[in-house]
């Protein structure tokens, strides 16, 4: 194999372990949003590594199951949230 595949194949190698590493790492904090739209209710519960990025991924997650097509998911994930509720990550 000439000397670039092998480079290449590092570099894939270090891309994958970090992809993995990063998505085994757990938050500091987890949220859960409950989102009532267009008559549904969904929750969605997220870990973060703050309470802000926590509580807006877990309605991004609500939204995902409620809303269709960009322009109800835009408009659903800036609905007030029926409830949200964050707790610090037990170890």
């Amino acid at each position: 194999m000439k000397r670039t595949s092998w480079v290449a194949l590092g570099a894939l190698v270090l891309l994958i372990g970090f992809v993995v590493y990063s998505s085994l790492q757990s938050g500091e904090v987890r949220c859960e949003v409950c989102i009532e739209f267009h008559g549904r209710r969904a929750c969605g519960t997220v870990d973060g590594p703050s309470e802000e990025d926590a509580l807006t991924a877990a309605a991004t997650n609500a939204c995902a199951g409620l809303a269709s097509g960009v322009t109800d998911t835009m408009a659903c994930t800036r609905t007030r949230p029926a409830s949200t509720s964050c707790r610090p990550r037990s170890s």
